[in-house]
C-alpha cells in the first residue's frame, strides 16, 4: 500500500503541469484540488476514529515537502488543509463526524481572533452569532467548511467551523508569492455557529486521544509551513543544475555546469537544504517518540522543533535565492520557474510560525531567560 509521502510524490507531474494556471488564476485549479483530495493529503492529520490516516509529523513534512517541490502554492494549501484538520480531534465526536467522517471534505480557515461571537439559541441550539472577516484564507475557496478565530461574549477564544455558503470571499490576493495558493480574506456576517462546531485552543481536551493530538499544534503548523520552503528549495536547486547543463552565459564558452564559481554555489546550497531537511526531520522524530508513548512534548523539544523550522524556512529562501542569481539573466522572466521559486519561498519567512523574529523568543530559551512559549 503506497504511504502518503508516495502519493504526493506520485502527483508531482500533474501538480506542475497545471502549476502555471495556478498562478495566473491566484487560486488551485480544481483538477489538482481533486487529485489532492483524492490521495488523502488534504486531511492528513484527521484521526482513524474518523476515516483518516492520523499520520505523524515526519512522515507530513515529508509530504508537503514533495507536494510543495512540484508547487508551492500546492504544498502551502495542503499544508493549512492538512493541519486544520487536525483539530478533528478536539471537537465534539457527533461533530468532528459529521465534518471529518466525508473523505472529500476539506477544511481551511485561520486561527486569528479576529471575530466577535455573541451568545444566541437558534431552534433550541446554543451557539453563538458571529461576525468577522480573516486574512490569509489559504485554499478557502475550495473547503467546504472554513474555520475562524472568534472572540466571544462569554470571554471564551474560540475556533468556529463555518459552511462554505455563509462565508464570503474577497478578491484580495493580487500578491509577489504564493499566487497559486488563493489566501484571500474572507468573512461571515451574522452567521450561527452551535457550540458544538467550535473548540477552545488550549482548553479543549482532545475527544480522540492520540499521539497527534497530543503534538504541540502551533509546533506542527511551523514544521508543516517549513517543508513548505524546503520542498520549493529542493525544486529550486534541481531547476537550476538542469539549466546549467546546456546554459551557457554571454560572453562564455563554458556551461554554467563548467563554471567554478557555480559549482562552488552548487555545493553550498545542496549542503544547506540537506542539512536544514536533515536537523527538522531528527528533532520532529525525537519528539514524536514522546508524544507516541503518551508523554507531553517538552519546551526543550518545542523550542528545538521551532528552531528547525525557522532554520528550514530560512533554508528554502537561501536556496532559491542563490539558484535564481546563478541562472543569470533568463531567471527574471515571468515565464521562469525560479521566478517563481524566488517569490514563493520569501512568502514562508513571512509567516508568523516562521518568521525570523521568533529568533528572539528562541534565544530567551536558549540562554535559560523567562518568555512566554504560547507561541510553541
Amino acid at each position: 500500500m503506497s504511504t502518503l509521502v508516495d502519493r504526493a510524490r506520485d502527483l508531482g507531474e500533474l501538480i506542475e503541469a497545471h502549476a502555471d494556471e495556478a498562478e495566473s488564476g491566484r487560486r488551485l485549479p480544481l483538477p489538482v484540488v481533486g487529485a489532492l483530495v483524492d490521495a488523502g493529503l488534504m486531511r492528513m492529520c484527521v484521526p482513524a476514529d474518523y476515516g483518516g490516516s492520523s499520520t505523524g509529523p515526519v512522515e507530513l513534512v515529508e509530504a508537503i515537502e514533495a507536494i510543495a517541490s512540484a508547487d508551492g502554492a500546492a504544498g502551502w494549501c495542503a499544508m493549512i488543509a492538512s493541519t486544520t484538520s487536525s483539530m478533528a480531534a478536539f471537537l465534539p465526536a457527533d461533530a468532528a463526524e459529521m465534518i471529518y467522517g466525508d473523505p472529500t471534505v476539506v477544511t481551511g480557515g485561520v486561527f486569528a481572533p479576529n471575530g466577535t461571537g455573541r451568545r444566541a439559541t437558534v431552534d433550541g441550539v446554543d451557539g453563538f452569532t458571529v461576525d468577522g472577516r480573516w486574512a490569509w484564507g489559504s485554499g478557502t475557496q475550495h473547503c467546504q467548511w472554513v474555520l475562524g478565530g472568534v472572540r466571544c461574549d462569554d470571554d471564551t477564544f474560540r475556533l468556529c467551523w463555518f459552511p462554505h455558503d455563509d462565508v464570503t470571499f474577497h478578491d484580495t490576493w493580487h500578491t509577489s508569492g504564493m499566487r497559486g495558493s488563493g489566501s484571500l480574506d474572507y468573512s461571515v456576517s451574522g452567521a450561527f455557529v452551535p457550540a458544538a462546531m467550535t473548540m477552545q485552543p488550549g482548553v479543549s481536551r482532545p475527544v480522540v486521544d492520540t499521539a497527534l493530538a497530543r503534538f504541540p499544534n502551533f509546533t506542527l503548523l511551523a514544521a508543516g509551513v517549513s517543508a513548505v520552503g524546503l520542498g520549493i528549495g529542493r525544486r529550486a536547486l534541481d531547476e537550476l543544475i538542469d539549466i546549467a547543463q546546456g546554459k551557457r552565459p554571454q560572453f562564455s564558452s563554458r556551461t554554467l555546469a563548467k563554471n567554478p564559481f557555480t559549482q562552488i554555489e552548487v555545493a553550498r546550497a545542496e549542503a544547506r537544504v540537506r542539512s536544514a531537511r536533515a536537523f527538522l526531520l531528527d528533532e520532529l522524530a525525537t519528539a514524536w517518540v514522546a508524544a507516541d508513548a503518551g508523554a507531553d512534548v517538552s519546551i526543550e523539544a518545542r523550542t528545538a522543533i521551532r528552531l528547525a523550522a525557522l532554520n528550514a524556512a530560512q533554508a528554502g529562501v537561501d536556496v532559491a535565492d542563490a539558484a535564481f542569481t546563478l541562472a543569470g539573466g533568463t531567471a527574471v522572466y515571468d515565464t521562469s520557474l525560479l521566478g517563481r521559486c524566488l517569490r514563493d519561498a520569501h512568502v514562508v519567512t513571512q509567516h508568523i510560525q516562521t518568521a525570523p523574529k521568533l529568533h528572539e523568543l528562541l534565544g530567551k530559551l536558549l540562554l535559560g531567560n523567562d518568555a512566554d512559549t504560547s507561541m510553541l
